[in-house]
């Protein structure tokens, strides 16, 4: 009995496990499996821009490899033509929904694509009917869906950019390289680099293919959760009309900052406000005029303040800011400037001119301050500023030492 050698072994299960018909159905079918769940699973979202732009490219995606798959040895015009036509509709599909996912498409980004695709199909074509030669054929198709693809390295920059997101990001970079490499091989290289062609850097790529597919199709997926996470996270931490935080998460924070103030022994101004005579206007003007003094207010305020200050809304036109770190003179300076900066509130689109009356408190914290305790002292000190005539800034002069023991 004549055993085979390793060359040989390697040789016939390299061979096995990288049939090129077998890789295309492959990747025709997790296409369209991935299809398949994420119409199921996300079935009443499927009329947003993103999950169907990313539905549609799975589509694209799917008839491209399967059709690669059955189209036969000797390949005519249109086994040629269609795939890849498919190929350049969903690379230009999934960027478009990776970009929309991100909030970064633009609005003309779509039309772009739109030019871009159709110009990549009209040169492939062309190719087609004037220079029909595999070589020119892989290099082009690897040339320009690299270009198609390259906005996605925007995945890996930014503050914003989550773990996950910039996975993916490099996951595409990847594709990008293996698509620019392909495409210098198949000009410089005398081999073959079709599909079927049994190079062992062309089953590489194929490899290659099947994993990003694998990955870029679940990505997506978590990419998705990741994004329905966090909205639910800003929905349970944000105020929805004035984007300031509500009361809970500000006083979770709050607390924070207070604990870390007092370990490193630094000052603590808390602000206290509401706008002068509020119901008098949602009476006047309606509350959409109301609602519009809110977010005027809390645009301008948010200005003035740094990434470490926490304004908060309570409830109705009631505001509050906690200032880790400021002393008396800084409260007083950044108080005053927002007082100042609403004086022209109405030049603005505004039908009504608004001002605001505030109570301000500076403290030296310790481990056993207390928000409520603050908040009560600067109540106090916001209707001394009402009482004053109102558009007035009051600073709260109580000894809280008693009230923190």
């Amino acid at each position: 009995m004549q055993l085979d050698t390793p060359k040989k072994t390697v040789g016939t299960l390299m061979n096995l496990l990288l049939d090129p018909k077998t890789f295309l159905i492959s990747l025709g079918i997790g296409h369209l499996f991935t299809l398949i769940l994420i119409s199921v699973y996300w079935r009443g979202f499927t009329r947003d821009m993103t999950i169907k732009a990313f539905l549609l490219s799975k589509c694209a995606q799917a008839a491209t490899w399967l059709f690669q798959a059955f189209r036969g040895d000797e390949p005519g015009f249109l086994s040629l033509s269609f795939p890849n036509s498919m190929l350049f509709i969903g690379a230009s599909l999934e960027v478009i929904a990776l970009l929309s996912l991100q909030n970064k498409l633009r609005p003309r980004t779509p039309r772009i694509y739109f030019i871009l695709t159709a110009a990549a199909i009209l040169g492939f074509q062309l190719i087609l009917l004037l220079n029909n030669k595999e070589s020119v054929r892989v290099a082009y198709v690897s040339f320009v869906t690299a270009l198609l693809i390259l906005p996605l390295y925007r995945m890996i920059l930014g503050k914003s950019v989550t773990l996950l997101m910039r996975m993916m990001g490099y996951l595409y970079l990847f594709v990008i390289a293996v698509s620019l490499s392909r495409g210098a091989a198949a000009v410089f290289s005398q081999h073959g680099w079709g599909t079927y062609s049994p190079a062992f850097y062309q089953s590489m790529v194929s490899l290659s293919l099947y994993i990003v597919m694998i990955l870029g199709n679940a990505g997506f997926v978590l990419l998705l959760k990741e994004k329905s996470d966090q909205e639910l996270i800003r929905l349970a931490s944000y105020d929805g009309l004035t984007g300031t935080f509500n009361r809970i998460t500000f006083t979770s924070k709050a607390k924070q900052a207070l604990q870390e103030c007092a370990k490193k022994r630094k000052p603590v101004s808390y602000m206290l406000f509401d706008i002068d005579f509020f119901k008098a206007i949602n009476d006047t003007y309606g509350h959409t005029v109301g609602d519009q003094v809110l977010q005027d207010l809390t645009a301008r305020i948010q200005r003035l303040l740094s990434d470490s200050d926490l304004l908060v809304r309570y409830g109705g036109d009631e505001f509050g800011i906690l200032l880790p770190g400021a002393d008396e003179a800084e409260s007083t300076l950044i108080a005053e400037q927002i007082r100042q900066a609403l004086l022209d509130a109405n030049t603005r689109g505004l039908p009504v001119k608004y001002s605001i009356s505030m109570g301000v408190l500076t403290v030296a914290p310790d481990e056993h301050t207390q928000l409520e305790t603050l908040y009560a002292a600067c109540d106090k000190a916001l209707y001394s500023a009402k009482n004053s005539g109102r558009n007035h800034v009051y600073r709260s002069q109580a000894d809280l030492q008693a009230a923190f023991l």
